[in-house]
């Protein structure tokens, strides 16, 4: 698909989902399915010159090999949110599966107790077939009446549930409603009295509730709005006058749902992006070797985080002697020797900061043997962080992305810290040239 084919859709400023396709008629599949604020931006965005380094290179096929779109508009961003899962659910495209691994997601249940509970759990903790989740990788094991999801951002789906239980209340307490605890009988209470949980509210009450939720999460609105508006009517006709305003102001809600913090994080990258953090040597000789570090969280880079790092152990290394025998067969051999000492040197000194909070994850610029050196460095202090490394081509641009699926992060945050790592190191080195020259 090419940007000029944009016109023909027609899309809206106005929040919604899309989905990308590829074939006519019964051949037709869907190749990924988002969700918007504006439709019409967000797809726009996909067209951009920097989506190799924005989004990776699997969003780039897939984008080139779609030749349709559809969309679906939604009044709320809330909205849009539910009903990207549910068509996620129902299509599995390849483009929100490929290069992730599903049990990373976060999925929203029901509990199947006698008063339910609304938790968020990952898809590794969820038994699909028998219909049970374990509690905090617990071998208990609790059953579910519904499921809904996957949820590509953990973060959006926790902020989509506390905003839902504004409008129609629910527990989601770590143990059931009953469970005799000091802590839980606290926070229960505490949640009534500011309106989060329910309050003076009977079970046949509280399940009407629960049902409510169970139709947005499904990305039923319209149905919901339907079964409100009906039982708001039989609720007047029936004098239950402060029964029938409840579900008016659960309606207003549902019209002018604020969901400015959604609109903030409204990211499409697939899923949850913890901390991260990315490394990235400047290629040149001498006392002006540097290194740096760079630092991600949920796709936001974390500027007072970032560290440089004056190499100490390449300027000798960089000596060549004059009778020629340590000269190195190739100057990329040379070179690829500096930058993965570089690479152990920045890891093994920023390992030292104990003080400073461990990632989910290290990126780092190069392919599998600068990825095996950074895993001996771990090694030799005893941990098991993941690393993962960007595979650049001859303009240096992302050309794969090595152990992303194992690290449990998308190859999009990995492309985005590692793009950052680089352009902190150029202008650091830049900055350094410019204070030796004057």
């Amino acid at each position: 698909m090419e940007k000029s084919d944009l016109k023909k859709f027609e899309l809206p400023d106005v929040p919604g989902v899309y989905l990308f396709t590829q074939g006519k008629g019964r051949a037709k599949k869907v190749l990924y399915v988002g969700k918007a604020t504006s439709l019409r931006d967000r797809v726009r965005s996909y067209f951009d010159d920097d989506l190799i380094a924005t989004r990776g290179p699997r969003v780039v096929d897939m984008v080139t090999k779609a030749d349709g779109l559809m969309h679906e508009t939604t009044p709320t961003v809330l909205e849009a949110l539910v009903r990207e899962a549910a068509l996620i659910r129902h299509y599995h495209p390849k483009g929100n599966s490929e290069g992730k691994d599903d049990k990373t997601f976060l999925y929203s249940v029901i509990t199947a107790e006698e008063i339910p509970r609304v938790l968020a759990i990952r898809g590794k903790d969820i038994d699909f077939d028998a219909h049970t989740f374990s509690v905090n990788q617990s071998r208990s094991f609790v059953s579910y009446q519904a499921v809904y999801g996957p949820f590509p951002s953990g973060y959006q789906l926790k902020e989509a549930l506390r905003i839902i239980r504004k409008i129609f209340p629910f527990y989601d307490t770590d143990k059931p409603i009953g469970t005799k605890s000091k802590h839980q009988t606290a926070k229960v209470e505490f949640n009534q009295q500011i309106g989060q949980y329910p309050r003076d509210m009977d079970r046949k009450a509280y399940l009407r509730s629960i049902r409510n939720v169970s139709l947005f999460l499904s990305g039923r609105v319209k149905a919901l709005r339907t079964t409100l508006t009906r039982e708001m009517y039989q609720f007047a006709k029936a004098e239950r006058f402060e029964d029938a305003a409840e579900i008016r102001r659960q309606l207003f809600a549902l019209d002018h749902v604020q969901d400015v913090s959604l609109i903030k994080e409204d990211r499409d990258k697939g899923q949850e992006a913890p901390r991260i953090e990315a490394y990235d040597t400047a290629h040149i000789s001498g006392s002006n070797a540097i290194g740096v570090m760079t630092v991600v969280e949920n796709g936001v880079p974390v500027k007072a985080d970032y560290r440089m790092f004056k190499i100490r152990g390449t300027e000798q290394k960089n000596k060549i002697n004059t009778d020629g025998k340590n000269i190195s067969t190739s100057r990329d051999a040379k070179r690829m020797n500096d930058d993965i000492a570089s690479l152990k040197e920045i890891l093994s000194r920023r390992l030292g900061h104990q003080e400073w909070p461990l990632p989910k994850a290290f990126i780092i610029d190069g392919g599998k043997t600068h990825k095996k050196a950074a895993e001996s460095v771990l090694a030799e202090v005893g941990m098991t962080i993941p690393v993962v490394a960007v595979v650049k081509d001859e303009k240096h641009r992302p050309r794969e992305v090595i152990g992303a699926v194992k690290a449990g992060i998308s190859e999009a945050d990995a492309v985005l810290a590692n793009s950052e790592a680089h352009r902190f190191s150029l202008a650091k080195h830049r900055a350094a040239r410019l204070i030796k020259r004057s």
